[in-house]
């Protein structure tokens, strides 16, 4: 089990060694993750990262190694403790693949503030990063309006940030990822056949054989396999392609040029060559403004890569984690553009009766806020952890998934604009 104890700030460890020294460490406390805006032009969030976060809590522990690099600056009695933490209080929070906007509360944490406070890096870490990710993808899988999109973005960002895109990726609805180990981690179904390189490959003493390269993968993979057509030229590609594999090959791939012009040119191709059934998969720097613009034109699948590791120019999503209680007093942080709200909290969101949602309502714990007639709450704020265990029958990536895509039509239509506006819904605080 490899441990995530080091996967934090070195100022959390020692705030917890002033405190242990001067008696606050038993504090009860409660701190709250929340967006204090969303990124610029987004009119909602999406929470992702929940699952991974409780997975890397039951691995929150200071082995041996992890205790020597912190000894440098570490007292005794602050190794000793830390040798022995476990987590042990309460976690409430959002679904992961539900929907977020200012200032809900994504994620609450209660215990003592030492046991707390810990945690502030590695639950920023890994919500800034996969909500990040998958609101992105939200917005490409919206633009691609049912067509299937897969992750291609490994080789554009960190190892293991590539993984974890990929499984953000699949939670916003992407049907399939490059990424193996995201395959054998996640279990998100995977999908690939070869690169230009390969094609590349097969130049001889009288130069390229691009059918030659096309035979080969189709030996391999079947006809059904999907040919790179744009290594030399496209339309002379498909040429190859069809001559190779006959009218049932199944998809030609168009990784450059001008994909609009070009998948009009070769869907007309294909169709007078008589495979009318070969699908057409685009790829090249596409973001979700690209996939709308392709929206009219004879596209079957689009592969997404560096917009989606990267965020598509939002790779965090400016969630912070602040304390708002202390002993059940509220605390609140008054610094210039970076308030927060003091109190323990919860959340509803209320629609109608045709399912579209009206309003984020964020309330007292344990005060229910009075619903207008006609609408009906639905809670956000769910249990996750009690006494430091997960709770059972936690989400599976697949319902994460399935919750999401529900949320995504509860929204007003404009909420679903790729222009600049306000967030699609209001946030209420009582």
């Amino acid at each position: 089990m490899r441990s995530t104890a080091l996967f934090t700030d070195q100022y959390e460890l020692t705030m917890l060694s002033a405190a242990l020294a001067d008696g606050s460490a038993d504090t009860p406390c409660s701190f709250e993750v929340f967006a204090r805006r969303l990124p610029g032009g987004r009119r909602y969030g999406v929470v992702g990262g929940t699952g991974r976060f409780l997975d890397a809590l039951a691995r929150f522990r200071f082995g041996e190694e992890e205790l020597e690099t912190v000894s440098s600056f570490l007292d005794r009695t602050t190794l000793d403790w830390l040798s022995n933490y476990r987590f042990t209080g309460d976690i409430d929070g959002y679904r992961e693949g539900d929907l977020y906007f200012p200032g809900s509360p994504v994620l609450s944490v209660r215990g003592t503030f030492a046991e707390c406070v810990v945690l502030e890096t590695l639950a920023l870490s890994i919500l800034n990063h996969d909500s990040a990710i998958v609101s992105a993808a939200a917005r490409m899988v919206s633009s691609a309006a049912g067509r299937p999109l897969i992750e291609m973005g490994s080789r554009r960002t960190h190892e293991e940030a590539a993984v974890a895109s990929s499984r953000a990726a699949y939670l916003a609805g992407f049907a399939a990822t490059s990424n193996l180990e995201a395959v054998r981690r996640h279990g998100v179904p995977g999908a690939g056949t070869s690169a230009h390189a390969f094609t590349l490959l097969h130049t001889g003493p009288d130069g390229p054989d691009e059918k030659a390269a096309f035979a080969a993968q189709i030996r391999t993979l079947g006809v059904g396999t999907t040919l790179l057509v744009d290594t030399y030229d496209i339309t002379q590609g498909v040429i190859n392609a069809i001559e190779v594999a006959g009218p049932e090959l199944g998809g030609v791939r168009i990784d450059s040029g001008d994909l609009g012009v070009l998948t009009r040119q070769v869907r007309q191709q294909l169709d007078d060559l008589g495979a009318t059934r070969t699908k057409i998969v685009v790829s090249g720097d596409l973001d979700e403004y690209a996939i709308a613009a392709l929206r009219a034109e004879p596209v079957d699948t689009y592969g997404v890569g560096t917009s989606l590791v990267t965020g598509s120019g939002a790779p965090t999503a400016g969630m912070v984690y602040k304390l708002v209680a202390v002993d059940d007093r509220p605390v609140a942080k008054r610094s210039s553009h970076k308030e927060s709200r003091g109190g323990r909290k919860a959340a509803i969101r209320t629609t109608r009766d045709t399912g579209t949602a009206v309003e984020e309502i964020v309330h007292p714990l344990g005060s229910a806020p009075t619903v207008d007639p006609g609408l009906t709450a639905i809670e956000l704020s769910v249990p996750l952890v009690r006494g430091g265990e997960p709770v059972p029958d936690r989400p599976t990536l697949k319902e994460s998934r399935e919750l999401l895509a529900g949320r995504l039509v509860s929204l007003p239509w404009e909420g679903l604009k790729l222009s600049q506006g306000e967030p699609a819904l209001p946030t209420r605080f009582l």
